[in-house]
């Protein structure tokens, strides 16, 4: 979800929600690998039934990592994913189900931000290759040096998209995984292993969602089943709150910000290519090739403890005295549907926003502003006129602020330090980037709810602190006169609509896949007047693109490689009927933004029957394997032969019954057998209502919070906590330790210099007979 520096906001005003990952790592000794025995009780002293990975935020990192050189070939891709998941895998060891979902074709609401990112990336793309050109010219020309250019096909990220070659390659190559785990691995034994690939409709965080539903609404379903979601998107903090599952984890990497990026011309750290100089790397001792490099090390994960964030919340959000009875499930899905208008991906912000006191707002409304997905329209329209009534101040506040400056101190080198002190700050390694998250934490320890919608103002020919901004807005985005009512009640519906679309999004599914936003830019609060009747319903029936007209919807020129040649032909022929969906360039509104990648790019929007219209002519041209490709997929089950529920599988195939019995199969039900292939696994429809739930046995999570974490500043240092139990005894050197600590650094120090190799003590000592990998010592 498209929320400036949410996580961080999240884990600051939050910190007990975070507990770092222990992870054990696979041995080796005289050259065999022992591998880490997944069957053992998680080191993390806490037992996860399911696991699910959105598998799209595995994906990128692994084909176009941004911290390491790039996989040489598509098969190094592949086998960077797969030990990604075995790492995963390692880390949590679910025991009931693992759940795999790749991004399939999503609605147009998210179309039209993936039709944003493609085109910036390809555009991007370009610009870096002229920028590169120029510099390198402009550097020999000095008498410069620069090491010789690499002929390299670039990797287009944009492939990652369902319909491509690469993602079909990606499905097959997956597909072999799971069977080689579930024949090999003991720890993947007793799961039952779900593939969405990219062929399955919807975005991947969002099925699996829809499983998670689709198992709460069973009778048989466990409520104290212990989720683990992997991502690293906010809005998956958001969809984990919406499933009021009292045990949800979500595994992500540790983000650890300003990490120093070499230059694409001549590899050295310190400056962008716009600044390359050509300036020679000096000789450093020796063995030149230690110099100028830092260890690497590899990246941590950490879990977030949807469990605390409610104890959290429960204590911000309960109210006494309310007119009406207070629902804590209730106001935690009015915080989520708060939190859309802070951002998503599907709507942009309200210019004026900015998240108010929950609970004051909350007493004036006699009722919450959400059920079950829907959303109260009148009073989404007390909370929208309370902030427009005020919406000429807070621009004013705004520029105020920003000419006071900050109040907010940051750490690292612009954090003020004591006289004397010994310590030295931590060098920022992008001091533009710093200066932008100090003015970003000043803004929003400023609000009541700590959040807002932008960092930045808006764009500054709007002029939003001067009288007549509401008319220069309009004029400026709209190109309208803000006196056509009409119009601006138009764009005002348009955002009524998206968010009802939004809320159901999240807390039944896509309620239509052809709806989406069609302006740039919101309204302001203060326009939402007499909104009560501007939504009803969406139309029924709807359905999703298939992948090649979605690759048609999203892709720039650029990228046509990716399609067949006749559909590719449509982005670039003068005679297409559709060419002004693909400009060769377009403008970016930086909308008050420092970057551009931040800023609002005007595309056109794209007309789906003019699409359908144009595409009708070229279906005909489709070989059997695009035809394919473009067809709509279902989710596949994997299981081994040693499950319970693999005798019966196998039996489906000579009986008329095709439901899966719960009982063997961890309470996992709502699923019918296609038996017309080799373990398909199609959704079957749930009757009745959705949230209507079965407890059985229902265990509250042990609290965690205690008093003294809910005051700031108790004069205790904070320190990380490893895994899930507070009381983990942490590992102490003695005097002893320390001294052979320091002779480690010194070898360390000596063998970089180049004075002596591996320290005699540790090559003489001998490798000891082993039974297991209990008994391997490590000499390292």
């Amino acid at each position: 979800m498209g929320v400036p520096a949410f996580f961080r906001w999240l884990s600051r005003k939050y910190p007990s929600i975070i507990v770092h990952c222990v992870e054990e790592k696979g041995k080796e000794c005289n050259g065999v690998r022992i591998p880490v025995d997944t069957t053992k009780p998680n080191p993390n002293e806490v037992e996860f039934d399911n696991l699910y990975l959105d598998m799209n935020g595995i994906i990128h990192p692994c084909t176009h990592p941004e911290d390491k050189p790039a996989p040489k070939n598509e098969d190094e891709m592949m086998v960077a994913i797969f030990e990604y998941i075995d790492r995963l895998f390692n880390i949590v060891r679910p025991r009931r189900v693992l759940y795999m979902a790749i991004d399939g074709v999503a609605p147009r609401a998210k179309m039209n931000q993936q039709r944003s990112r493609r085109f910036r990336a390809s555009k991007e793309g370009v610009e870096l290759v002229e920028e590169k050109s120029r510099v390198r010219e402009e550097v020999i020309q000095k008498g410069g040096y620069l090491p010789p250019e690499e002929i390299k096909e670039r990797f287009d990220s944009n492939c990652i998209t369902p319909g491509t070659e690469f993602m079909d390659n990606l499905a097959h190559c997956l597909r072999y995984y799971v069977a080689e785990r579930l024949t090999n691995d003991p720890g993947w034994k007793n799961i039952v292993v779900f593939l969405s690939d990219a062929s399955v409709p919807g975005e991947g965080e969002h099925k699996i969602m829809d499983f998670i539903r689709r198992q709460r609404a069973q009778p048989n379903h466990d409520p104290n089943t212990h989720h683990c979601l992997c991502g690293a998107d906010a809005d998956l903090i958001m969809l984990g709150l919406a499933t009021h599952e009292p045990n949800f984890t979500i595994i992500r990497e540790e983000f650890k910000p300003n990490k120093p990026r070499p230059c694409g011309l001549c590899g050295q750290t310190g400056h962008e290519i716009k600044d390359c100089q050509g300036m020679p790397r000096e000789k450093q001792g020796q063995h030149d090739e230690f110099a100028n490099t830092m260890p690497s090390a590899e990246q941590e994960f950490i879990f977030i403890r949807l469990c605390v964030l409610r104890e959290y919340l429960a204590r911000e959000l309960t109210m006494a005295s309310l007119p009406f009875p207070f629902d804590f499930e209730r106001s935690v899905d009015d915080w989520v549907f708060m939190c859309f208008f802070v951002g998503n991906d599907f709507l942009p912000h309200l210019p004026s926003l900015e998240i108010r006191d929950y609970q004051s707002e909350t007493r004036c409304l006699n009722g919450y502003l959400t059920q079950n997905g829907y959303v109260n329209l009148e009073r989404v329209e007390m909370i929208m006129q309370a902030v427009g009534v005020a919406e000429d101040n807070i621009f004013k506040k705004r520029k105020e602020d920003e000419q006071q400056g900050p109040a907010y101190l940051t750490t690292g080198q612009f954090a003020p330090h004591a006289l004397g002190r010994r310590d030295r700050p931590e060098a920022v390694q992008n001091a533009r980037h710093q200066a932008c998250d100090m003015r970003m934490q000043s803004n929003m320890v400023k609000l009541g709810f700590n959040l807002l919608s932008e960092c930045d103002h808006p764009f500054v020919s709007c002029r939003l602190w001067e009288e007549g901004w509401k008319q220069r807005y309009y004029k400026n985005k709209f190109d309208v006169d803000a006196t056509d009512e009409d119009f601006r009640r138009k764009v005002v519906q348009s955002y009524v609509e998206g968010l009802c679309w939004v809320l159901r999004y999240y807390y039944q599914g896509c309620a239509s896949w052809k709806w989406y936003f069609p302006f740039h830019y919101a309204p302001f609060a203060s326009d939402f007047k007499d909104i009560k009747d501007m939504f009803s319903d969406f139309e029924k029936d709807t359905k999703p693109f298939k992948p090649l007209e979605q690759l048609m919807g999203v892709f720039p020129a650029a990228s046509g490689n990716f399609l067949p040649p006749t559909w590719r032909n449509l982005m670039s022929s003068p005679d297409s009927s559709i060419i002004d969906f693909y400009p060769d360039d377009f403008a970016i509104d930086l909308n008050g933004k420092k970057y551009a990648w931040q800023g609002v790019a005007l595309l056109p929007f794209v007309d789906e029957r003019r699409l359908r219209a144009a595409l009708a002519d070229v279906y005909p041209d489709l070989t059997p394997e695009e035809k394919r490709r473009n067809s709509l997929g279902s989710d596949v089950l994997f299981l081994g032969k040693s499950h319970p529920l693999f005798d019966f599988i196998h039996e489906l195939y000579r009986t008329e019954s095709n439901e899966i019995p719960a009982e063997l199969c961890h309470g996992i039900q709502g699923f019918q057998v296609n038996t017309m292939a080799p373990f398909p696994l199609s959704y079957m429809s749930i009757k009745g209502n959705l949230f209507h739930i079965i407890i059985l046995s229902f265990r509250i999570p042990s609290k965690v919070l205690k008093p003294e974490d809910w005051v700031r500043g108790n004069g205790q240092s904070w320190r990380p906590q490893l895994g899930f139990n507070p009381n983990r005894q942490q590992a102490h050197l003695d005097q002893s330790g320390f001294r052979a600590l320091g002779y480690v650094h010194i070898y360390i120090f000596n063998i970089i210099n180049g004075v002596c190799s591996w320290p005699p003590c540790c090559r003489a000592l001998p490798v000891p007979p082993y039974r297991d990998e209990q008994d391997i010592v490590l000499l390292s």
